[in-house]
């Protein structure tokens, strides 16, 4: 059986399913999609990515270590038996993670990215956070130690991530006695609302019988209201890597007691010291008045950060697939590249105030960036092409001596 990395094997399935959905959605006339959001769920999912490219193989070094050093028995990759028993084991231990990740602020600080979108539709389930796979590694180690080979671990572990993809939707109902086993797009809808019945419930991966076993199953009532108690309200994919670290460091910061200021980190959302004002409980939301987060762009800007967000996507698509093939110096100019590429797509949806001069500084650095990553003289040419063809529009739209706006710097 070959290493091979099934989450981005499968990222053309995923975008195939998106469009059915998508499909499905205006055949009902159901809004289950924004443009804004669901590039920015993208956005998070390919940062993510991004990241594991430099990290996963010394975060599976732990497991591998564990399992070389101190197994206890020898588990036959050929064993039906030894599959079975390892995803149970591996979609036990992800209840677990799950259940801290929504518990311990420090490492709701690294899954709440997954939670911040207000819609709920597929591309949500590959809203991601970068930085949770340093927290989740050591909760898979007992497997290890038992003697579950690391790629048999790897497999399975992928396939429980896989599982998850197609319940982030609102176009399936119930599904009848698959609900007392299975984890649901019914449960897991209830799991993604921020309305306080909701909270804290339906952790499940794959199986929802350890909610039902452990005491967190919640059934769904009422269609939920999506997102979390207090809303990102930005279409920039690196804030919402930062939101609750730049909050919980702000509160610590304001916070006298040192032991008041380790328990921010340890205690679940919402817990903080009597100085700050105390518990802040979850506030009622009603989805008859919900505002969701929204930034009105035009017909002209929405298509051409549409278009240079497939580009990116491509781009990353093709440095994820060529990962193991390419230099090192080339994976961080790529990945660099991408990421400002991502934020400048958020900002231009934002209309900040930045958004235009660093779309131009963007746009302007592509040969380079192509030249360092390629090595190619002739591909760096088609790039300054490019850049240049951009410049020269830009300039016969705006007029000379006209400073890009967010609004210009697209095209109304």
């Amino acid at each position: 059986m070959e290493n091979a990395d099934y989450i981005v094997l499968a990222i053309p399935v995923f975008f195939g399913l998106i469009a059915l959905e998508l499909v499905v959605a205006r055949a009902l006339e159901r809004d289950y999609y924004s443009l804004a959001d669901s590039l920015n769920d993208l956005s998070c999912g390919i940062i993510q990515q991004l990241v594991e490219v430099f990290a996963k193989t010394a975060l599976f070094a732990g497991y591998v270590l564990v399992y070389d050093r101190w197994r206890l028995a020898e588990i036959p990759m050929t064993a039906v038996w030894a599959w079975v028993a390892c995803f149970l084991g591996v979609d036990f231990f992800y209840y677990w993670f799950h259940r801290t990740s929504h518990r311990v602020n420090a490492v709701w600080a690294t899954h709440v990215v997954h939670h911040q979108s207000e819609e709920y539709n597929l591309s949500v389930a590959l809203r991601q956070g970068a930085f949770q796979g340093w927290f989740s590694w050591a909760f898979y180690l007992p497997l290890a130690l038992v003697g579950f080979p690391p790629l048999m671990f790897l497999t399975l572990s992928a396939f429980d991530t896989l599982y998850q993809f197609w319940i982030h939707t609102r176009a399936i109902g119930r599904l009848g006695p698959l609900e007392w086993v299975m984890n649901t797009p019914s449960h897991h809808r209830v799991h993604h609302a921020c309305n306080p019945k909701y909270i804290d419930r339906n952790y499940a991966g794959t199986l929802i019988v350890w909610d039902r076993l452990f005491g967190t199953f919640k059934q769904e009532e009422d269609e939920p209201v999506y997102g979390i108690t207090k809303p990102l309200k930005s279409w920039n994919p690196v804030w919402a890597n930062l939101q609750v670290w730049v909050d919980l460091a702000g509160k610590a910061r304001r916070t006298r007691s040192l032991a008041d200021r380790v328990r921010l980190f340890l205690r679940p959302p919402g817990w903080q010291p009597d100085e700050l004002g105390g518990y802040e409980a979850p506030p009622e939301v009603d989805r008859a008045t919900y505002r969701k987060f929204a930034t009105p762009v035009s017909r002209g800007l929405a298509a051409y950060v549409f278009v240079q967000f497939v580009l990116v996507l491509l781009g990353t698509s093709a440095l994820l697939f060529l990962q193991e093939r390419l230099t090192r110096p080339q994976l961080v100019t790529g990945a660099v590249f991408a990421v400002v590429s991502l934020v400048a797509v958020g900002a231009l949806l934002e209309r900040a105030p930045w958004a235009g001069t660093l779309e131009w500084a963007r746009v302007a650095s592509l040969p380079l960036v192509v030249w360092l990553a390629t090595g190619s003289s002739a591909a760096a040419g088609m790039a300054a092409v490019g850049a240049g063809a951009f410049a020269l529009w830009r300039g016969v739209v705006s007029g000379p001596g006209v400073r890009p706006s967010p609004e210009d710097a697209l095209g109304s």
